[in-house]
Formats: structure tokens, sequence, C-alpha cells
């Protein structure tokens, strides 16, 4: 009998630490129902603790979800927990997973704590949580560069305090396979009751071996979850990818021997999805759900694939959800055709309300664009969601004029507050000169420091998909908006951000 393999989604909790990256309720409970129809096993929903919009958030993923364990991370302290536990109410199935670090340079640098002080700290948050939920996941925050006997120490007090689950994480990226491997294994073969939880792993891509390193922890460490984001987003140089680890303990089972319930035709859908709301472009060359990941350039490739496809290919494409992009709708298409396809797509709209303003704008966007593709029906319903938060500021149309020897000029129009402004600036080019003339009025003094377009879909029609990322007063936020029209798509994603730098959520910055 083949052991089975927890997958671990933080996608909504360590991926959202991204600089830029954070989500509202509704994009996260979106992208949760999407996890759910993948059969993540665990989804960690956030950080109850830190701010009012994630409590929010994780208590309607765990009212909304029901074949998922939904989790909420919380710091070693009866605060955190009790906020969790709170949040968690609604939950079918209901983790709490606490932390405290447990390293040497942690322990003095950050915590200003003692090793015996930290045990303490340790052992009373789980007892505490105990008390609260069944299932409690335990990390010791920069494990990998603790200690080993009191690491030891720390996860054999934790289980015998009811930890059901033990993780692992090598939290700065600082691990290598073989030796990750190892020391998960030492410490169950030292920790006396290590039978008594579940072994798992968590691993940062810092080295660009975080899941080589899960996977050498689960192959020969032993452990029996892992830890993992769609798209490998994380803060820093990311996560370790789900669709890698699935992938490759599938095709591979020949050497993994595990069982796992994940459903890999939602892989693609997942990953689109979670990319158009965040505006973290998934790069042409990343594995399995890279826009290159079963295209064949090389005649000899080709020809091989053509004769037979395993000559090339290891997994098909089908099975992670790729298809040929296939005209869905159009705008003769009525609004259940349309409500039909969002289900399809794992997209659930709260009221009627919602429905009817996204099939509105459904059919503003097949008036000007003749082949709708899955992937507008995503964007446009992400960008719907912005829309149905109280924003400070809204597009409403745009001119601009350009020619070769003349300086570009454009003038935009959009609400501040509920009332239209006008907005007219020159610039180096006629996106630089939108942005300018959105400027001149909000004079946010935001830094740009990214900006990112991307097609949505194939040929010169596509809708662009732009992110802006901007920087203020220590803040860092993603905007994303799309068009037909890249310039409106570019004031779109614009406004978008400053609506987000506008929003005084606070965050509390975890570690695992």
């Amino acid at each position: 009998m083949a052991d089975k393999l927890i997958i671990f989604d933080t996608t909504l909790r360590d991926g959202e630490q991204s600089p830029g990256a954070s989500m509202t309720r509704d994009e996260k409970l979106r992208i949760a129902r999407q996890l759910e129809r993948l059969r993540v096993d665990v989804i960690e929903a956030g950080f109850a603790a830190s701010s009012n919009g994630d409590f929010e958030a994780v208590k309607a993923i765990a009212n909304a979800i029901k074949d998922s364990t939904i989790c909420s991370l919380s710091r070693a302290n009866d605060r955190d927990i009790s906020r969790a536990a709170e949040a968690l109410k609604g939950a079918n199935s209901g983790r709490i997973h606490t932390f405290i670090a447990t390293s040497p340079l942690h322990m003095e640098k950050k915590l200003r704590m003692t090793p015996d002080q930290v045990l303490e700290q340790a052992k009373q948050s789980v007892r505490f949580a105990r008390n609260l939920v069944a299932d409690v996941e335990f990390s010791p925050e920069d494990g990998y560069r603790s200690d080993m006997d009191f690491l030891c120490q720390v996860l054999e007090a934790v289980i015998a305090e009811g930890a059901t689950t033990i993780n692992v994480p090598d939290t700065v990226g600082y691990a290598v396979p073989e030796l990750y491997g190892q020391f998960i294994k030492t410490l169950r073969e030292r920790i006396p009751n290590s039978d008594k939880a579940i072994w798992s792993v968590h691993c940062h891509n810092d080295l660009g071996m975080a899941v080589a390193n899960s996977l050498a922890g689960v192959k020969l460490g032993g452990a029996r979850q892992v830890e993992c984001t769609i798209n490998g987003l994380g803060e820093r140089a990311g996560n370790c990818s789900l669709e890698e680890i699935v992938m490759a303990v599938k095709t591979r089972k020949d050497y993994f021997n595990l069982e796992m319930n994940i459903d890999p035709i939602h892989i693609v859908a997942a990953s689109r999805m979670v990319s158009q709301t965040t505006g973290f472009v998934v790069q042409p060359n990343k594995a399995v759900v890279g826009a290159n990941a079963f295209a064949h350039a090389s005649g000899i490739h080709q020809d091989g694939v053509l004769k037979a496809r395993d000559t090339y290919e290891i997994m098909r494409a089908e099975d992670v959800g790729w298809s040929a992009n296939k005209i869905v709708l159009g705008k003769l298409s009525g609004r259940n055709a349309f409500k039909q396809r969002m289900q399809e797509l794992g997209v659930v709209l709260e009221s009627e309300t919602e429905l009817n303003a996204a099939f509105t704008r459904f059919k503003e966007l097949a008036d000007r664009k003749s082949e709708i593709f899955d992937e507008d029906i995503l964007a446009l319903v992400s960008e719907e969601s912005v829309t149905q938060d109280k924003e400070q500021y809204a597009f409403v149309s745009l001119s601009q004029h350009s020619e070769t020897g003349e300086r570009p000029e454009a003038s935009v129009v959009f609400t501040m507050a509920g009332k239209e402004v006008h907005g007219k600036s020159e610039g180096n080019g006629p996106v630089d000169a939108s942005l300018k003339a959105i400027e001149s009025i909000v004079e946010s003094g935001a830094e740009m420091v990214l900006y990112s377009v991307n097609a949505i879909s194939g040929s010169t029609e596509s809708q662009g998909e732009v992110t802006v990322r901007l920087q203020n007063s220590g803040r860092v936020v993603n905007g994303v908006g799309s068009d037909p029209d890249i310039i409106v798509a570019s004031a779109k994603a614009y406004l978008s951000a400053l609506n987000k730098l506008q929003s005084k959520a606070d965050r509390v910055a975890a570690q695992g």
C-alpha cells in the first residue's frame, strides 16, 4: 500500500507575503474555491491575528470550503491562537498552525529569548491550541538552522502536548537536498514520540532548491506533508511550487510510491487565477504551468513528438489542464451560458448583482473583441472584484495622441471619492503620458518599481494585462488592469495600485 502525501497549500498566507501580492477577502475566497476543486488537503487561508481583513478572509473561507481542512497561522501566544480559533469556528475541518523561532540567531536577535523561554512558550502555545481545536500544527521557525539537540527537545515536548503535525521549515532557503532529507530523518529517529505526529516540510526557494529539498524531505526524511504555493508564489525568491511537487510525485510514482488527493486537471486554472489576481506573471519556461512547458521548437523534438509523444513528453498537457485556446463565448451568448462557464472555471459570484455587473462587462468586452477566451473571463471577473470594493479611484475614460517626432499627450477621466476629475499630461510615450495625467491630479508621490505587460491570450486582438507595482512610505502594492487597449489597461492598473495604497489595513509580517 502506498502512503498518502498531504498537500498543504499556503498561497493565501505565505504566498501573499510577496511584495504587492496582498489579496482582498473576495479574491482569497475565489482562489480557495479553486484550491478545493484541485482537492488540496489543507488550505492555509491566512494569519487571522494580523489584521481584521485577514481575520474576515479566514472566517469566510472556513465557512465556505467544505472538502479541505482550513488552517490559520498564529504566533505562539494566546491572543493569536484565540483569534485563529475564532476565525475557524465555521470550518468543517479546522487547523491552527502555531510557530516560534528556534535557531540561535532568531532567538537572540529577533525574539530576545533564551532557549528555555522558547521551549516553554512552544509547549504552552500547543497546549492552549489543543484546548480549542483537535488539529494543531507546530513549526520551529528557521528550524533547519537550529541546534539539533535543542530542536529535538522542543519537538518532543510539543508532540507530547498534542501537536498533530510537525513542520520543519527551511525559512531562508539555505538547505541542500541530501542534507535536508537527512536532517528530517535524524529528527524522526532521535525523537521518541515522532510517530505520534505527521512530519511536514516547508522550503523556500532562495537557492532555487525548494522543490528538490521538499522532495528529499519526503523521500529521504519520511515527511508526509509538503507545504507549497501555486506558481511558487512567496516572498523573496518564493516557496516550493505546488504544481511541480504534484507532477513530480505523480510522474515518478515508481520512485516515490505515494498517493495524493490532488486532481491535476485543475492546476493550470489555479495557476492562471493566482497570476491574474496577484499580478505576478508566470514565466514562459516555468515547469508545468509556463506557456512553453509543452512547446517544442527544435525540429528534432517536433518530429519525435509527432511520431510518439513520449519521446519528449513525460506528462500530457491536458492532464494538468492545458488545452487549445478555444472560444468559449461571444457577443451573442446569453447570461446563463456566461454563468455556467464561470462555474466551470471555478468562479462563484456571491449575488445576482455581482453576476449582472460581470455579465454587463462581458458584453462590453464582446462588442470590442470577437473571441472571448477563458483567460479573458478570469481577468474580467478579477477586475470586477476590485471595483466591488469601496474604491477611492475608478477609471472612466482616456484619450491620447502620439505620432513620430511629436511628444505624446494624454487626457484621463477618473473618479476620485465619487467625483469625476480630469488629468492631462505629456510623456515619453502614451503610457507614460497617461499615468502622469493621473498622478497630476492624485499627487500620491509613489515610486513605480515595476511595470509589466502580458498578453492574456494569443493574437494582436488579445486583452493586455498590465501590472503596476508602487512603493510609498514603506508599503509595496501591485495593481492589475486588463483591456484590449494597452494604454487603458495601464491606467486601470495604476488606479488599482493607488486604491491599494489608500487601504489602511495593517499586516503583521509572518515567517514559516
